[in-house]
C-alpha cells in the first residue's frame, strides 16, 4: 500500500460502464450461446483502468432495479428511458460474478443508486486523505470532482477517456464543479428526464449560473433577468427548478460505510 495521503481509490460505475461497452461492442457468446460483450467490454476496461492507475484500493457500484427515492419525489423521474436491452440484463450478473472472483467490493444500495453510492464513498475516502478516480460514462458525476476526486469519463467506444479535475470542467462549463445540479436544475435533463426551465438551455442556464452562483441566487434576481420571457420562466417555475436540482444532485451521506 502507498503511504497515507497518496493512496488511491477507484470507484467505477458499473451500469454506466456496461451499458457503454453492450453498445460500443457487437453481440459476442460465449460457448453456451450466452451474449457476453457487455461483460467482455467491462472487464477489459477494468484491468486497463487497474494496470493503468495502479490503484491501491477499487469498489464498482451497481443501481439496482427498483424505485429510488428521486421517484418518491418526482414519479417522472427516468420515465422518458428505454427499457434495458434483452441481451444485457443478464450480462450484469455475470459482471458480478467476475468481480467476486477478481475479489472486487460490489457495493448497491435499496432506493440510491450508483452515483449515490460513489459520491458518498468519495467524500469519506476524500476526508481520509485518499485520492480518488471515479470511472464513468455519466457527466453528471462531475459535480464529485474536487482537489482529490476526479472523474474519468468514457467519450466513445471503451477507450476513449477524459479526466476531469477542478480546471478542465470550468473549463468545459464555466463554472466550479459543485454547480453542476444548478446547471441542471435549470436547462434540464433528458437522459434523466429531469424538467428544467423552458426555454432555457445549456448557454443561458451556464451564463445565469456564472452571474448569479447558484439556482437560489437566478431565482432570487429572476425579475432582472433579460429578456423578460426568460424571467417570467423563472418566476412561474421556480418550484419546479428547486425540485430538478433535488433529484439532480449527487448524495454524499447515503447510509454506507467507506471501510478501506
Amino acid at each position: 500500500m502507498s503511504q497515507p495521503g497518496s493512496q488511491k481509490l477507484v470507484l467505477i460505475d458499473g451500469n454506466s460502464l456496461l451499458y457503454r461497452a453492450f453498445f460500443a461492442l457487437p453481440p459476442l457468446t460465449n460457448a453456451k450461446g450466452e451474449v457476453t460483450n457487455a461483460v467482455y467490454g467491462f472487464t477489459t476496461m477494468l484491468l486497463k483502468i487497474m494496470d493503468e492507475e495502479q490503484p491501491d484500493l477499487v469498489a464498482v457500484a451497481f443501481d439496482l432495479p427498483t424505485p429510488t427515492f428521486r421517484h418518491e419525489r418526482y414519479a417522472e423521474y427516468k420515465a422518458t428511458r428505454q427499457q434495458m436491452p434483452e441481451e444485457l440484463g443478464p450480462q450484469i450478473e455475470m459482471t458480478r460474478q467476475v468481480l467476486e472472483a477478481m475479489h472486487v467490493p460490489v457495493y448497491d444500495l435499496e432506493s440510491y443508486e450508483a452515483d449515490d453510492i460513489i459520491g458518498t464513498l468519495a467524500s469519506e475516502a476524500e476526508a481520509r486523505g485518499f485520492r480518488v478516480l471515479v470511472v464513468t460514462g455519466d457527466l453528471d458525476e462531475l459535480q464529485l470532482v474536487s482537489e482529490r476526486v476526479s472523474v474519468m469519463v468514457t467519450r466513445r467506444g471503451i477507450t476513449d477517456t477524459k479526466v476531469y479535475d477542478p480546471a478542465a470542467v470550468r473549463e468545459r462549463y464555466g463554472f466550479t464543479p459543485d454547480k453542476l445540479p444548478d446547471f441542471r436544475a435549470l436547462r434540464g435533463d433528458t437522459s434523466d428526464n429531469i424538467p428544467g426551465v423552458p426555454g432555457i438551455g445549456d448557454k443561458t442556464a451556464a451564463a445565469l449560473v456564472m452571474r448569479y452562483g447558484s439556482l437560489e441566487g437566478v431565482l432570487e434576481h429572476a425579475e432582472e433577468v433579460t429578456p423578460r420571457r426568460i424571467a417570467e420562466a423563472l418566476e412561474a417555475h421556480a418550484d419546479l427548478a428547486r425540485r430538478a436540482k433535488e433529484l439532480a444532485r449527487i448524495v454524499r451521506d447515503a447510509p454506507i460505510e467507506f471501510d478501506p
